[in-house]
């Protein structure tokens, strides 16, 4: 029989102060909570045996939030909690997200200690002006600082985060944000576009102001991240995420081949099989849910065959390797000739390409365009499903309205 594999997810919700852009769940000044949130996180891992032991654990990934700002020993301790409730792999890829002027050394040396082997740290800009408008605490000199940090407590293995299309940003900005990031030497670069959530500060600073940079704008930087980063040889294996060859994100790719996952914390959500679903999104409610044992999931869905050709596509197209006929074929039993019609449409649009093992991507001007070329995608293959299967005919409105493509940062 052959081994299961799965990834961990676990949510630590705090942070010092809550940057401008963001919308994930994080709380900040709730530090008195912390305490509290280790003991339920514990238990609801020790909880969660039963669910883990068919599998092995190959990757696990702590995000937030800001987990270096929980400190070292929580993460570790919660670490040590998963070794013992499930089986981890010793050649897991185990990551740790961290900010800069959250990185301690003593910290570090610690989870190197208890195996964690990755570390993502959140740079977003080299422009000490801009890190303060979109609300960052630190600059770039403790940027370099946590790299040098870093690298001494024995990891050789890095991944940076940058947002282009900032307030006020020009491209020059952006260069040289690349090009000094470049001279860190991370394995790994995630390069993500601003998105103006609703509900966060710049939204109501930003929304329709002059100075965020437009489109053309934002999709020259992108272009231009592209090109120089496949110059230093990052290659692009997902829209937003480049790495040198043998570091890509192991615990992403398994968001994006529909592989197995669980997550803990508050907001966090798993997929085990054709099963998903998420928890509380709420630090109260989700620790006092787990201490009385009470029900702390907030949404729960089971996913059917068309679901699941759907998201192959939808995240299949966002990655480098794109998508195949063959696996199409033979995974989800359905006829892959509308969907090339389409993708050969897009070839002489300059869109997408057909690589060489036959398999279909987007190019990187594709991917600028890709929620609306995806959207056709699954257009497509909705009516081809109609026409195989009618009785599908009335729930296919309510199927399309559901389908929703996920922003660049969703994934951790």
């Amino acid at each position: 029989m052959e081994d299961r594999h799965l990834g961990v997810y676990i949510h630590i919700p705090f942070c010092a102060s809550k940057c401008g852009y963001c919308d994930f769940y994080s709380l900040a000044g709730c530090d008195g909570k912390m305490g509290k949130y280790q003991d339920a996180l514990l238990s609801h891992i020790a909880e969660a045996s039963s669910t883990m032991s068919p599998y092995y654990i190959d990757t696990v990934y702590f995000g937030g939030g800001t987990p270096s700002y929980y400190g070292g020993r929580r993460i570790a301790d919660a670490f040590n909690a998963l070794k013992r409730a499930g089986k981890v792999l010793k050649s897991a890829e185990v990551t740790v997200e961290c900010n800069p002027d959250s990185v301690r050394r003593r910290d570090l040396h610690i989870l190197r200690q208890e195996g964690v082997n990755r570390i993502s740290l959140g740079v977003q800009s080299a422009n000490d002006d801009l890190l303060k408008i979109i609300g960052r605490r630190h600059n770039f000199a403790q940027v370099k600082k946590a790299v040098r940090d870093i690298r001494a407590a024995g990891f050789d293995n890095l991944s940076v985060d940058l947002i282009y299309g900032l307030p006020n940003q020009t491209k020059d900005d952006w260069a040289e944000t690349l090009a000094r990031v470049l001279e860190l030497e991370p394995e790994h670069i995630s390069c993500y576009g601003l998105k103006l959530e609703e509900g966060t500060p710049m939204y109501d600073e930003y929304r329709d102001s002059p100075v965020i940079p437009t489109d053309d704008e934002q999709a020259d930087m992108y272009l231009y991240a592209v090109q120089t980063l496949t110059l230093y040889n990052y290659g692009q294996y997902e829209v937003s995420n480049f790495a040198r060859r043998g570091f890509e994100s192991r615990h992403n790719m398994k968001y994006w081949d529909l592989e197995d996952y669980l997550g803990f914390g508050p907001g966090a959500h798993s997929c085990i099989g054709n099963t998903r679903y998420s928890f509380v999104r709420g630090l109260d409610a989700y620790m006092e849910g787990v201490t009385k044992g009470d029900n702390i999931l907030d949404e729960y869905e089971t996913l059917d065959e068309l679901d699941r050709a759907a998201e192959y596509i939808m995240l299949g197209m966002r990655r480098g390797r794109g998508v195949s006929a063959e696996e199409y074929r033979r995974i989800y039993r359905s006829d892959f000739a509308p969907l090339e019609e389409l993708l050969t449409e897009y070839e002489k649009d300059g869109w997408t390409k057909r690589l060489a093992d036959g398999r279909w991507c987007f190019t990187p001007t594709g991917f600028l365009l890709s929620n609306l070329l995806i959207g056709s995608l699954l257009e497509a293959q909705a009516q081809q499903r109609l026409s195989a299967h009618p009785w599908m005919e009335e729930a296919a409105p309510e199927l399309m309205g559901q389908i929703v493509l996920p922003s660049d940062r969703e994934i951790h």
